[in-house]
């Protein structure tokens, strides 16, 4: 069984859905604290041939609080802005008729607990994508929160029923040296990371790593699924 665990964010780039493809269950850890600034609500999307930030708005995020006691601004006017940016900025892309309406029902969620407008996002952009990965929301886990960091990676794992358990490249410097711990409860540690990807951008100069809306509105639906594979395992000693 191969398990991955990582904090939600808000259209995240490619490699993210790679990781969330290569697994057979994927935890969306949203009862861990709001990183202020982060990934988690915000991104970038390419307008005028730069990376450009949008902002999912929110009311009364701290780092304070967990991800899902965050509230997602329901006011209408802040979303139709958002969705206004997003559309202006690719009305002329190739996919602009096949993506536009994924972006749009996925920001449309109604939902205000932060951690599940996100979760309803991935399950929307995800079925686009042709990701059929079980999708489980840690705050609605039986579990042992009184554990933190990697005892309770573990501790996730074993209530799965894992025997892989997959991190970003960014997760090295955190589980690598727990390796023997991991391989002690039969779980191999595995850490993919996203080959350079390339796809006309318009007429511009390419700009990587933008909002999966981007890979959405340049590439069909098979382009996109076959970039999902496009990843290679790391050692964690050559990363470190």
């Amino acid at each position: 069984m191969k398990v991955g665990i990582m904090q939600p964010y808000f259209f995240p780039y490619l490699g993210y859905w790679q990781l969330m493809n290569a697994v057979n269950r994927y935890v969306v850890y949203d009862d861990v604290n709001f990183i202020k600034g982060g990934r988690i609500n915000r991104n970038s999307i390419l307008m005028n041939g730069a990376a450009h930030p949008i902002n999912l708005p929110l009311l009364g995020a701290s780092p304070n609080k967990h991800i899902n006691a965050v509230q997602v601004n329901p006011d209408p006017v802040a979303r139709g802005k958002l969705l206004r940016t997003i559309e202006q900025s690719y009305t002329r892309a190739p996919y602009y008729a096949d993506a536009m309406p994924v972006v749009a029902a996925a920001l449309e969620c109604p939902e205000e607990d932060l951690g599940k407008f996100l979760y309803s996002s991935f399950r929307t952009v995800g079925a686009y994508l042709g990701i059929d990965t079980e999708l489980i929301l840690s705050s609605e886990m039986q579990k042992d929160c009184s554990l933190k960091g990697k005892d309770k990676v573990l501790h996730i794992c074993g209530l799965l029923g894992a025997d892989e358990y997959y991190n970003s490249v960014n997760g090295v410097p955190l589980y690598e040296p727990y390796r023997a711990e991991f391989e002690a409860a039969g779980i191999e540690l595995k850490f993919p990371k996203m080959r350079p990807v390339e796809y006309p951008q318009f007429k511009n100069e390419f700009v990587p790593n933008l909002s999966i809306i981007d890979v959405m509105m340049f590439n069909s639906r098979e382009e996109c699924r076959r970039l999902l594979e496009e990843y290679d395992f790391i050692k964690g000693e050559d990363y470190l």
